[in-house]
């Protein structure tokens, strides 16, 4: 697979050994695996899900805005911030279905065509727990053979999340005939559809 078809594939990730044991109450957790439109628009139809924000993550707030980011230098990932209840959906779970039909975990720097370090796949944990279940699934990811490159994804120390500008907000559900939601978002929610049905929810959960 070659990076500029990226995922135009979705991928049978190995279930996860490690189990998250996150406990009652509503979990906050945050993605970064290429523009933010698609990584919002698959979480925004998994069952469980309460939030789905888009923002910037990993760099300063003078430079948190996204016209500043795209020119590159900056230090932030596009990223997704979600609120899940783990009784429905579970840390482990998520990071099946993210490197599933979202992110690529062999490509550095990159997501589908969009190139540069602010869309790099990362992920974020936000708990003891999470970060746990985030390594012993990256190192089960690297041994499983699935993918034929070496795994890159990182895990990055949580910063201050800022959330994106209003338009980005929701995108996917407000623009459905975008060019680029219709070529390279559309068929993600539909892999999820297909490969996690008992995840799958088909109202976009507009919360933005």
């Amino acid at each position: 697979m070659s990076p500029s078809q990226a995922l135009d594939e979705p991928v049978n990730a190995p279930a996860p050994k490690r189990v998250a044991r996150e406990g009652a109450g509503l979990k906050t957790a945050i993605f970064a695996g290429g523009c933010f439109w698609g990584v919002e628009g698959v979480f925004s139809h998994v069952k469980g899900v309460k939030t789905a924000t888009v923002g910037y993550h990993g760099g300063s707030a003078g430079t948190a805005t996204y016209n500043r980011i795209i020119a590159g230098g900056t230090a932030h990932a596009e990223a997704v911030r979600i609120t899940y209840d783990p009784y429905v959906v579970r840390y482990d779970e998520l990071l099946r279905i993210f490197f599933s039909v979202v992110a690529d975990p062999t490509l550095k720097n990159r997501q589908g065509p969009d190139v540069g370090s602010h869309y790099r796949s990362a992920l974020v944990p936000t708990s003891d727990e999470q970060r746990a279940v985030a390594e012993a699934y990256l190192a089960q990811m690297q041994a499983s053979g699935v993918w034929d490159r070496p795994i890159v994804t990182k895990i990055e120390n949580e910063r201050t999340f800022y959330r994106a500008e209003g338009y980005h907000q929701d995108f996917m559900a407000k623009n459905p005939d975008h060019r680029y939601i219709a070529r390279w978002d559309k068929p993600k929610v539909a892999a999820l559809k297909q490969m996690f049905p008992r995840d799958f929810t088909r109202t976009f959960l507009r919360d933005n």
